[in-house]
């Protein structure tokens, strides 16, 4: 089975340096380098789906643009690349969307990919008009994933739940295929939410050994329902032609982080009600020492940002080594990202990836007569900068 990658559309803006935001706090300024255009985006994905990456993470929040909107007018601009398109199920009804999934489905061809986002931040939802606790939110998504999957198997459904009520909703048209849902959550009722409804459950970059506990936890609960779960993560990368390029660069990066800006993300993070963004932040206490916390596995790009926060640093041997770690404990898919988008996707995708195709790991999704490409991403193998 050939490992699967996805790449990241920053819709919060793009930058030879990293942009932060999410899990409450807004994007910084950073973003403005390369604004979100559908133009810049476009240009992203194209590259992305050259290179052989599956589909592209598009996230969701009060930081950056909608990205139902941004992935359908990008996805006239493609022919392969699929969308894994974030949204929160308390913002909208189920049966629109299932609605919306249907419709997506036929306008790109079945292109569509959907990551459940509960909300880990009340204070974001409440700006949303949504006032339930943390754990409520859950249990609506429960209810929500029950009623979406019943539409979409052409079953008109009734529910009169804890939070959603539906009379007789039903699809005019089915999709086709049905999207996979993916989803992330380390508190334990996301684990039992994921082990009854999802298809990917998706882990931030730990190390290996935390990441390994998460799948057992994960596999367990879905053996109970019956169920079986695959398993992603989401990482940044910097991968160069040689070790000491990649570190060089994640050195430049950490530069780029002052004083005032770490103190004020990591204060607004603190307050995060997300288990996740929790375990993120104890990676690396706050603090720019030892940002290394596995080998080739950097705490640094969660200083400033929400959400993911680690990174596979180092040659492109040494970050195909790692992806290969983590296939062994389980992990079939990745989610990955890096600034900025755009040359980093060159760097992974003709760095690592020709790697990994040696290894039998993994193949060109929309070229079966693919052969390697060339490893050194730019002419002379010198830096896009």
């Amino acid at each position: 089975m050939s490992l699967t990658f996805h790449w990241f559309l920053p819709t919060n803006g793009d930058s030879r340096h990293v942009v932060g935001g999410g899990h409450g706090t807004p994007a910084t300024a950073f973003g403005r380098d390369r604004p979100p255009t559908v133009a810049y985006l476009t240009q992203i994905a194209r590259a992305a789906e050259s290179l052989g990456f599956v589909g592209a993470l598009t996230p969701t929040g009060a930081w950056c643009e909608d990205a139902w909107l941004t992935t359908a007018m990008v996805s006239q601009n493609t022919e392969h690349l699929k969308f894994l398109v974030a949204f929160r199920p308390g913002f909208v009804s189920p049966t629109l969307a299932a609605q919306m999934a249907s419709t997506f489905q036929r306008q790109t061809g079945g292109r569509l990919l959907l990551n459940v986002v509960t909300g880990g931040e009340s204070q974001e939802q409440r700006a949303y008009g949504d006032f339930l606790d943390k754990d409520a939110r859950y249990r609506r998504t429960d209810e929500f994933l029950q009623v979406v999957r019943e539409l979409w198997q052409g079953r008109t459904v009734d529910l009169k739940g804890e939070h959603l009520q539906v009379e007789g909703a039903t699809l005019a048209r089915l999709p086709d295929p049905v999207p996979e849902v993916y989803f992330g959550g380390s508190s334990p009722i996301a684990g039992e939410v994921a082990a009854r409804h999802v298809d990917v459950y998706l882990s931030w970059g730990e190390p290996p050994a935390a990441v390994a506990e998460k799948i057992a936890w994960i596999r367990a609960l879905a053996d109970k329902e019956g169920r079986s779960i695959r398993f992603g993560i989401r990482l940044h990368v910097i991968t160069r032609d040689t070790a000491e390029q990649a570190w060089a660069e994640a050195r430049r990066l950490l530069d780029g982080f002052d004083t005032e800006t770490v103190r004020s993300v990591q204060a607004g993070l603190a307050r995060s009600e997300s288990e996740g963004q929790q375990r993120m932040l104890a990676l690396h206490g706050g603090s720019r020492d030892d940002l290394e916390i596995h080998p080739n596995l950097w705490a640094g790009i969660g200083l400033v940002r929400g959400g993911a926060g680690t990174a596979l640093v180092g040659s492109h041997d040494e970050v195909a080594e790692r992806i290969a770690e983590y296939h062994r404990l389980g992990i079939d898919e990745f989610v990955l990202s890096g600034y900025p988008h755009l040359e980093e996707a060159y760097w992974f995708g003709e760095g690592v990836l020709p790697r990994l195709q040696a290894q039998g790991l993994w193949t060109h999704p929309f070229r079966a007569d693919a052969q390697p490409v060339a490893q050194v991403p730019f002419a002379g193998g010198g830096s896009p900068r």
